[in-house]
């Protein structure tokens, strides 16, 4: 009996002197978690502007600026639906941005690395973990606030149809309920692969700079710039990176390069072209540039010491 118990007692009790061990995703898991903790501006940020339009357009259903698409103009009825999907797209991109020149930078400013350094968690697993939140949270957070956004958008239209003595049922004959939320994902899957470089460039400025991050990430590119342009007076560096910032537009849609400034509206199932998009070699390209970048991020983080 004794022995028993004793086996049972040995067996249960895990060894003190050996802390349980943390699986690669449990790690991953709270190191991003910790990002949420940390950065709430990048669950806020969205939050804030997705309110403010609804509260404009909720606004502008009263003064008669959506009259025209509220009376079910079938030329004009996307245009409110569209414009809060790109604009969440757009609020996410620039929340990166700016999470990324802080993400690395900020640890050591506050002095925090030294606590975190102290953890089981390596340098690879903590930059990777704050690569997510361009690559993978973001985006997520974005589609599902525009889908949010997009609801109340037409749950309002629908009340503000109906107190007006009229049927909302052209309204959801003429929406694209089940393609919209298709090229949503699509759109925002699309533009995270390609500016992917973009985010990787930004997360090693912030693992090298000692001051103001944002000035270095943006100096040698304007510098390369205005010596290309004074030397061979031409501007293909420059051109370069705007299609980097926006090519995934003709990458990855069937659309043609804007004409006056504004791409059409997408909307539509044929407009997708993955095929195309997965095929285009700026794709990979960019990719293996961000993976290059990423990795000097690990390794400057792992020799990088606090600033001040």
């Amino acid at each position: 009996m004794n022995i028993q118990s004793n086996a049972m007692t040995e067996s249960s009790i895990p060894s003190q002197g050996t802390p349980a061990a943390m699986s690669a995703a449990q790690a991953m898991y709270w190191s991003i978690r910790r990002e949420l903790w940390e950065n709430r501006s990048i669950y806020l940020g969205p939050l804030v502007v997705a309110g403010v339009a609804l509260f404009g357009f909720c606004l502008s259903s009263f003064v008669g600026i959506w009259e025209e698409p509220l009376r079910l103009n079938p030329g004009h009825i996307q245009t409110p639906f569209d414009m809060a999907a790109g604009l969440m797209m757009l609020t996410g991109i620039v929340v990166s941005v700016f999470y990324c020149l802080d993400a690395l930078y900020g640890e050591r400013r506050d002095r925090s690395i030294l606590f975190w350094k102290s953890l089981p968690v390596s340098d690879l697993k903590t930059v990777l973990s704050k690569a997510a939140i361009p690559f993978v949270l973001l985006p997520l957070i974005g589609f599902a606030l525009s889908v949010a956004t997009q609801l109340i958008l037409l749950l309002w239209s629908t009340a503000v149809l109906m107190g007006s003595g009229m049927s909302p049922a052209p309204l959801w004959a003429e929406l694209r309920l089940l393609e919209m939320p298709v090229t949503l994902v699509y759109g925002i899957g699309a533009f995270a692969l390609w500016h992917a470089p973009m985010y990787g460039w930004l997360l090693m400025v912030s693992a090298w700079a000692k001051r103001t991050p944002i000035l270095w990430a943006v100096l040698p590119i304007v510098a390369i710039s205005v010596v290309e342009r004074v030397t061979f007076q031409t501007s293909y560096f420059g051109s370069l990176m705007m299609y980097r910032f926006m090519g995934a537009m003709t990458a990855a849609f069937n659309v043609k390069a804007p004409a006056k400034g504004h791409y059409e509206i997408i909307d539509r199932f044929d407009q997708l072209n993955p095929l195309k998009f997965l095929g285009t070699s700026g794709v990979w390209l960019g990719l293996l540039l961000a993976a290059a970048f990423l990795a000097a991020a690990v390794r400057l983080r792992r020799y990088r010491e606090p600033i001040g």
